[in-house]
């Protein structure tokens, strides 16, 4: 009984140690030197402002992190429209994303403020208050829906194209149909001036411009240019009715998940990514009309906004409540 006791006691220590040599001649387990990798995605093509701020940052946090981080970057909506995109971080399907500011508001509707009509006069006045504590604010405020945002870079001061008439006053735009994006401050602004405000995400619009099932459309020159818009587009009205930010905007689980210092880094080389394309952009603007010009466009540079303004003060009147948090604040900086 002795003698099988001490044998089975061998035979356990012996399958014990079996068992050890065969995990450390196995399958390795992971050393954590792996880099993270994640995925940043856009809906625009590779020569627009979003892409070079993407580029930018990549850059940037590949540097910063000497590889530990490394950021892949799917531009084309290749991984869907600017809402699937976002529900996507929510979801934690999406590492992150350059997003036009519009779509954002449809989850987190305050952030539309800054859409309001003829708020601001310059990108000076906008970058002020983006890159001040109410930017900030809600920036912060993302979180409350799965998301978090990073920084504004932007799409700028956006503009009315069409293929029916030049545009100089608002009596011009009435009747046009207009794409706008899925956002009612939009709608609202262009109903206003006398439009039928046609909502769809911008992989539609192209298609529709295409078609002709719709007339114009409302974008900063950069956008009318990367995208050739001349060949659609006859008209091009320098309206700059709206300064639209883009976000910088990561899913809240992704960027929670991340160590303390990481985060730093991808909250900094945002901010210093969006100021790079800000700059790219007023660099690019002038050369970029003179070539939407040579491609047979009509531009219309100089605008007189006073009646424009006036036509659109119905969106500030149902919309003020709605931002009285924010709306004031703003106004009162820009004083």
């Amino acid at each position: 009984m002795k003698k099988l006791m001490v044998l089975t006691l061998c035979l356990i220590m012996a399958v014990s140690l079996s068992a050890g040599c065969s995990r450390d001649t196995g399958e390795p387990e992971t050393s954590g030197d792996e880099p993270v990798k994640l995925r940043l995605a856009h809906v625009v093509n590779e020569k627009d402002g979003f892409h070079i701020a993407a580029v930018k940052f990549k850059e940037l946090v590949e540097e910063k992190t000497d590889n530990k981080v490394q950021i892949e970057i799917f531009p084309n909506a290749t991984l869907g429209d600017e809402r699937t995109l976002l529900e996507g971080m929510q979801m934690g399907t999406i590492d992150m994303g350059v997003i036009t500011n519009g779509p954002v508001a449809n989850f987190l509707p305050e952030i539309a403020v800054f859409e309001l009509p003829f708020l601001f006069s310059s990108p000076e006045e906008a970058y002020a208050v983006l890159d001040g504590p109410i930017g900030q604010e809600l920036l912060d405020k993302l979180e409350t829906v799965q998301l978090k945002g990073l920084a504004y870079a932007e799409r700028g001061f956006r503009n009315l194209t069409n293929s029916k008439r030049p545009v100089t006053r608002p009596e011009d735009i009435k009747g046009l149909k207009i794409r706008v994006m899925e956002n009612p401050v939009y709608i609202d602004t262009f109903q206003a001036l006398g439009a039928n405000a046609v909502p769809m995400a911008w992989t539609e619009a192209l298609t529709a411009l295409q078609q002709k099932t719709i007339d114009g459309q409302e974008n900063p020159v950069n956008v009318i240019y990367s995208f050739k818009l001349s060949e659609t587009q006859k008209y091009l009205s320098m309206t700059r009715h709206t300064y639209a930010p883009a976000i910088f905007v990561m899913s809240l689980d992704k960027f929670n998940s991340l160590p303390e210092d990481i985060q730093t880094v991808f909250t900094e080389c945002a901010q210093q990514a969006a100021e790079y394309e800000r700059q790219v952009n007023a660099d690019s603007e002038k050369q970029q009309l003179e070539e939407i010009r040579a491609q047979g466009m009509e531009v219309v540079s100089e605008m007189d906004t006073t009646p424009f303004k006036e036509a659109v003060q119905t969106v500030y009147d149902k919309y003020g409540a709605q931002f009285s948090q924010y709306l004031g604040r703003i106004q009162e900086q820009l004083k």
